[in-house]
């Protein structure tokens, strides 16, 4: 790679980008779990993002094996804890709707596990970004190049705004 400009040629084992030391608090990391979901809470959901609103009874009819009534009402309760669902009364129960969209939830998902990454010590950070820029070089080149030209663009706006 050529750089140009004022910018200097950094030693190859160098990081490229480097970020600030944070500490979290076992809370926030708490929260992050929390955001992992099972295979049932992904199938609930599945069932959520294509039906819509739905009772516990419609889920459990939608789901691929049968389970307990109480089963699908924990699950459904727990994701609405977690922030993805909404719940309204209904007569006797309640009815959920996801809050995100599939789309949506994929890149809360994608993320919340780059904060993650970056939010650990520095061993962890540099890992992120050599195994991202790995994964990317072996499978799409287009993609290597695509996101080359997006760290660029954002040197750019964080030099304008006076971050640089």
């Amino acid at each position: 790679m050529v750089l140009r400009g004022s910018l200097q040629r950094q030693q190859m084992d160098e990081p490229m980008i480097r970020f600030p030391e944070t500490r979290h608090t076992r809370e926030e990391r708490a929260d992050a779990q929390q955001l992992a979901l099972g295979h049932l809470e992904v199938s609930v959901m599945e069932v959520l993002w294509s039906r819509g609103e739905s009772s516990v009874r419609d889920v459990i009819h939608q789901l691929p094996r049968t389970l307990a009534y109480t089963t699908v009402m924990t699950t459904l309760d727990r994701l609405y804890k977690k922030d993805l669902l909404n719940r309204r009364k209904s007569e006797r129960a309640f009815l959920y709707s996801p809050r995100l969209s599939p789309q949506e939830w994929e890149r809360k998902r994608a993320g919340d596990l780059v904060a993650g990454f970056l939010a650990g010590p520095q061993s962890s950070r540099d890992l992120l970004i050599s195994c991202l820029v790995e994964a990317v070089g072996q499978y799409d080149k287009a993609l290597l190049n695509a996101l080359e030209k997006k760290i660029r663009r954002k040197r750019r706006e964080l030099f304008r705004r006076g971050r640089s």
